[in-house]
């Protein structure tokens, strides 16, 4: 099932120039100067934290300095549009803006399937990409997007996503999602030199509830130490780390403290689901 794009201007949803089957494909037609941001949908029109998305939106604009005016009662509606008439049900979106003509939307969306159940139950492996680090990485820029396309296309069978690293070894984010590793008892994730993820506001709150929290990332050489991990992105939640660059986390399946916070986010989730 193809994904469907449309344009969105003053005129209204306009068609796009090219077709793709999927979002990933659609986004190598897409500028690699400017903006986007990546959620999902649930009970087909509702979406998880939709203004802070758009506040994102904003700030990463700012950031990359184009002039973007956000009508936000507008694009929720022409994105409930194209989910309507996409006719998929649930659905992963993106919502992209191009530097050189912000005024223009482009709206695509493909079926939304979430992460299967075995990956949840078994966790995934994952390895660490040494200093890539991204540039103005508060900003959730296209550029990235593409660049980010060339990182994962080489990961060896079985690998879930990259870790990014800064130049002197710090765990910083994942590919497409935050970070996460319990380390003597302590929750640690980056507090600079990253995204700030939708997700990520959610798995913090229920985080506090359950163990410390510090904001500040592990070193790559703490990694033989940590307990137990995960990853959080708007469209996955918390997902489990069992292995980073072959190292076995505690006995290599997800952990207790990880399935805990991964039930509370599922539970606190259903309040923040914005209806288009």
């Amino acid at each position: 099932m193809p994904c469907t794009i449309r344009i969105l201007t003053s005129e209204g949803l306009q068609p796009a120039d090219y077709t793709a089957e999927s979002l990933n494909a659609a986004a190598r037609y897409e500028p690699a100067n400017g903006i986007y941001t990546v959620g999902n949908t649930f009970d087909t029109t509702k979406a998880l934290k939709l203004t802070a998305h758009l506040d994102r939106m904003e700030d990463s604009a700012r950031r990359a300095h184009i002039p973007l005016t956000l009508d936000r009662s507008r694009l929720r509606a022409a994105l409930r549009e194209l989910i309507m008439l996409a006719g998929y049900g649930d659905v992963r979106y993106r919502i992209t803006v191009p530097a050189d003509q912000p005024e223009r939307f482009i709206l695509s969306v493909e079926p939304f399937k979430g992460v299967p159940p075995e990956v949840i139950a078994n966790g995934i492996r994952v390895i660490t990409a040494p200093d890539s680090a991204r540039q103005n990485a508060e900003a959730k820029t296209t550029g990235w997007m593409h660049d980010r396309e060339k990182l994962e296309s080489t990961l060896p069978p079985g690998i879930y996503t990259s870790l990014l690293l800064d130049a002197a070894g710090h765990v910083l984010e994942g590919a497409t999602s935050n970070f996460y590793a319990i380390l003597d008892g302590v929750l640690y994730t980056a507090g600079e030199g990253v995204l700030p993820g939708i997700g990520q506001q959610i798995a913090l709150e229920v985080a506090a509830e359950v163990l410390p929290v510090r904001r500040q990332p592990i070193h790559v050489n703490d990694v033989p130490r940590v307990s137990e991990a995960f990853i959080t992105s708007a469209s996955r939640g918390i997902v489990p780390v069992v292995e980073i660059d072959g190292i076995k986390l505690g006995d290599g399946t997800p952990g207790v403290l990880t399935q805990q916070l991964r039930e509370r986010y599922e539970v606190a989730k259903q309040k923040y689901l914005e209806e288009l």
